[in-house]
């Protein structure tokens, strides 16, 4: 059961990720990267202030609890002596300093987000979010992230203080990095938007995401049923990983999981297919100009839960008028996806699974809708911007003997749903 709070607009928008042999290129969204910029705003007798501004301008992956950590390499024996909008984790070893303490004397800093409620007057507009960074075609204002470093000890060698090797965490491995390049400089409106000021100088650096750094086994799969087959095609065994032969296990490891970052959260339910999130397309009804979807999200992990997720749809039917029950939408002027937002999908526990459903009705294109060989069931699925395991299409649910033949077209349509704030009731 889901109660709904309220609601953005449903979104159609463009999305099909199909990576190199880099793994971490999206042809559909080849702008999609995080890019940490350091804008130096004024001089000091030792440094410089400087903002550094983090943007995640992917538009269907977020960073996500437990938020971003930004790290780089001094070069010149540079010291932060104070840091606003943010904290480094470590201060390493500042005994060469008598009078005034810095915040941090480490050569390799890592800096993190502070959470809403440590937020202090004079912090950047962007701070303060405890780490998360919402992806940009569904929440731009809440996209990108800020703070303000002062940093010394470069007694005079101004134009030599460049850092090196910046690293992003977000929150776990998958982003490399470009070596940090001066740029022009940054230009912004001031005084109402009657003067343009200009900063002393701008580093940036792109991030971009590789699915298999961050996981080296996928994350999710999809099952499929129809009205017209008794058949249920399962998620494919072994999907995210083996079951132990112990068929009588119930908590597993997920195999997607990095080595480096398993813990008590990386528990799973075991199943044949081992992914921790099983998403379910069943093609509900069939009306004369119409036709009913129910789209089902299952979270197996056994501690952790999703807020803020959003899943994407590869479909060829969402180019005609759509209904999702209890959503609004709206379209864009983009083909082929739909992306679901919701605010929270829980965790499982012994007894029950964490799960969330929506309906979808869609019209019918007489020209082009088809039962046959599989039209109505997704091509491709993903859930925060991690590809799903689909089953193969020769197990696909079929029609019975004698049904129609029509050839689908292969245009193909996705969308976005867009809510905020469910509360979801486990079943």
């Amino acid at each position: 059961m889901i109660s709904i709070k309220w609601c953005f607009p449903l979104t159609f928008v463009l999305f099909f990720a199909i990576c190199s042999f880099t793994d971490c290129y999206d042809p559909l969204d080849p702008n999609g990267n995080v890019t940490v910029t350091f804008d130096t705003l004024h001089w000091t007798n030792d440094g410089y202030l400087a903002r550094v501004s983090i943007q995640n301008y992917y538009q269907y992956r977020q960073v996500d609890t437990p938020g971003w950590k930004l790290g780089f390499t001094w070069t010149n024996n540079e010291i932060i002596w104070s840091i606003s909008g943010a904290i480094a984790t470590h201060q390493g070893n500042c005994t060469n300093f008598k009078d005034e303490i810095p915040h941090c004397c480490m050569q390799t800093p890592e800096i993190v987000d502070l959470t809403p409620d440590r937020r202090s007057a004079n912090s950047p507009e962007n701070c303060c979010r405890g780490g998360l960074l919402a992806a940009s075609a569904i929440n731009p204002t809440q996209s990108s992230s800020s703070f303000d470093i002062v940093v010394g000890n470069l007694q005079g060698n101004f134009s030599k203080s460049m850092p090196v090797n910046l690293t992003l965490l977000a929150p776990g491995p998958g982003y490399t990095c470009s070596p940090i390049q001066e740029t022009q400089p940054t230009v912004s409106l001031v005084d109402g938007g009657i003067r343009y000021e200009q900063v002393f100088r701008t580093w940036k650096s792109t991030c971009t995401y590789s699915s298999y750094l961050a996981n080296k086994t996928p994350v999710c799969c999809v099952s499929l049923s129809t009205f017209y087959s008794p058949q249920i095609t399962t998620c494919p065994q072994c999907s995210c990983g083996c079951r132990p032969a112990d068929k009588k296990t119930l908590s597993c490891i997920s195999g997607s999981s990095s080595s480096e970052f398993i813990n008590a959260l990386d528990a799973v339910r075991c199943t044949d297919h081992m992914c921790p999130l099983r998403v379910h397309w069943h093609v509900k009804t069939n009306y004369a100009d119409h036709w009913r979807v129910k789209l089902t999200v299952t979270n197996l992990n056994y501690n952790r839960n999703y807020s803020n997720w959003n899943l994407v749809v590869h479909h060829p039917g969402f180019s005609q008028p759509t209904t999702t029950f209890s959503f609004n939408t709206t379209l864009l002027h983009t083909d082929g996806i739909s992306d679901y937002y919701n605010n929270e999908l829980l965790n499982a526990d012994k007894d029950q699974v964490g799960s969330v459903s929506t309906e979808i009705l869609l019209a019918k294109d007489h020209k082009a809708f088809t039962l046959h060989n599989g039209w109505a069931l997704p091509r491709t699925i993903y859930f925060e911007g991690e590809n799903c395991v689909m089953p193969s299409p020769d197990i696909y649910p079929m029609l019975p003997n004698g049904s129609s033949t029509r050839r689908p077209l292969h245009n193909l349509i996705l969308f976005i749903i867009i809510c905020f704030y469910f509360k979801l009731l486990r079943f």
